[in-house]
């Protein structure tokens, strides 16, 4: 997980409330303010020579971050830090080096490009107060932005009710737009694009904050690659949200519901010989997968040969994380 600090020495209490206020992990302040920071929010108050800062303008300044950062001290990376370097720190063979790496930034471009860095960039930014006007977008864009996800049009191969079973509705703290849901399957080698609830109906407020994701035994592909059952998810657990353009974002549970409801099985393939998967779903109008267009389609209204978007991936999981095994699941 990346954490996110904001700056402000010398102290300025509004740079502070805005820094909180846009969801910042931590505060560093002169030791005198630490007190009065922490008395804000519930935040990582510290003081700012708890991560002292070094500039890197040698070779000698790499190998000293290095040593530093193995030795336990939380160690900054002045603005002006260069990409060679931070990839050699980040590549480091000791991970109390490689895990720990925290630069300095001032704007969402030089976020990005830290957050970058070897396809999974250091663990900690240090804004600076240059930051303030991006400061919202840049905590949106690093704390909640996921690697993307493909995704691939899979066509129906049976639909059936099959009675009665323990489905789980995942309610987030977020409001999801139409395109976006949770990737739920019987298998975590295969998902299906599991709509959120954005939808009116005639009978049924819409619901954008839910996703009534399937039932209890399925997997779900959380963060950081990694699985959970449904059954096993909790308030205050953050999920993957995908959009149908393969984006993600992350998400906050508010509530779990787990009732028992009709259920309906829902099978697919990827082609005439690729991968296929399953699915068991609610058996009601207001449960949709999503369509190659990236429209929601209701599971009652599909019938063999339609299509819909799926993610296939290898299989083998082990408490969630990948594993390299031979597995088959149905």
């Amino acid at each position: 997980m990346r954490h996110l600090y904001f700056r402000s020495v010398p102290f300025a209490k509004e740079e502070v409330t805005l820094a909180l206020e846009s969801g910042v992990d931590g505060v560093l302040v002169d030791e005198d303010h630490v007190a009065s920071v922490a008395a804000l929010a519930l935040c990582d108050a510290r003081a700012d020579s708890s991560m002292p800062v070094i500039r890197l303008t040698s070779k000698a300044d790499e190998e000293e971050c290095a040593r530093r950062l193995a030795a336990g001290e939380d160690v900054v990376l002045a603005r002006g830090w260069e990409i060679i370097p931070v990839e050699n720190l980040l590549a480091h063979p000791d991970a109390r080096v490689s895990g720990r790496v925290a630069v300095e930034a001032a704007s969402l471009a030089e976020a990005r490009l830290a957050a970058g860095i070897l396809e999974r960039g250091v663990s900690t930014l240090v804004l600076t107060p240059e930051a303030l006007p991006e400061l919202k977008a840049i905590v949106a864009e690093l704390k909640t932005t996921q690697a993307p996800l493909s995704l691939s049009p899979a066509r129906i191969t049976a639909v059936r009710p099959v009675g009665l079973g323990h489905r789980v509705c995942v309610d987030t703290l977020s409001v999801l737009r139409r395109g976006q849901g949770m990737l739920a399957g019987n298998s975590s080698a295969f998902t299906f694009l599991v709509h959120a609830e954005t939808e009116h109906n005639e009978y049924v407020a819409a619901r954008p904050f839910r996703v009534n994701a399937g039932g209890v035994h399925a997997y779900a592909l959380m963060p950081g690659d990694r699985t959970r059952y449904l059954e096993e998810l909790r308030s205050g657990d953050e999920v993957l949200v995908v959009g149908a353009d393969g984006s993600t974002c992350l998400a906050v549970i508010g509530r779990v519901k787990v009732e028992v409801r009709p259920m309906l099985y829902v099978e697919a393939r990827l082609g005439a010989d690729g991968e296929s998967g399953g699915i068991f779903l609610q058996n009601a109008e207001t449960i949709r997968l999503v369509r190659p267009d990236g429209s929601p389609v209701s599971v009652v209204e599909l019938k063999p040969g339609d299509e819909v978007l799926c993610h296939a991936d290898a299989a083998g999981r082990h408490f969630g994380m990948r594993v390299a095994e031979a597995i088959q699941e149905q």
